[in-house]
């Protein structure tokens, strides 16, 4: 994790369909200037710059659609995550091939690289804790190794976020439930 004397790490709420429900002011930073920042799934598979920003784009990809399949199995007769699924399969081709391997995994932790535009290549682990009041519902944390390169890329992103260096706040989409 980051040394405490730093900014705390990036973290994001998400809802059962990836979109962000709510950030801290460095997980807002991690994805700043994407067109679809407060939505993961959008942002990895429509955003233009998704493939620049993910060095290992494919694995990125696979793991969000598991992801979304696994976030939105809940036997409810909610029809917005077939909306979402319809939608993306009309404008990403690499999803809806993705779709059809019908892989189901909930977001646990792993290792993630970036690329961000004002710090370079992150190194990134995360851990997802859910919610249990709220199901389908994540926090996940983002945290870089103690002494790394992405530690000392954290510490200045969170620097020039707190200098005002960042665009101003985005937007956050309805509530997801």
């Amino acid at each position: 994790m980051l040394n405490s004397a730093l900014a705390p790490p990036p973290a994001l709420a998400l809802g059962p369909r990836l979109t962000v429900l709510a950030h801290n002011t460095l997980g807002a930073a991690l994805f700043d200037g994407h067109t679809h920042s407060a939505d993961l799934l959008r942002l990895v598979f429509l955003d233009p710059r998704a493939r620049e920003s993910y060095p290992d784009w494919d694995q990125v990809a696979a793991a969000t659609v598991a992801a979304l399949r696994g976030g939105t199995a809940t036997g409810t007769d909610d029809p917005r995550p077939v909306e979402t699924v319809g939608g993306l399969c009309l404008k990403s081709e690499e999803f809806a091939r993705l779709r059809t391997r019908h892989d189901v995994r909930r977001k646990t932790h792993e290792s993630k690289r970036l690329r961000h535009p004002l710090v370079g290549e992150l190194t990134l682990d995360y851990e997802t804790l859910t919610v249990n009041s709220a199901p389908g519902q994540q926090l996940v944390v983002y945290h870089a190794a103690p002494g790394s390169t992405s530690e000392q890329a954290l510490a200045l992103l969170g620097s020039l976020t707190a200098s005002g260096a960042e665009r101003a706040p985005r937007p956050h989409p309805a509530p997801e439930h």
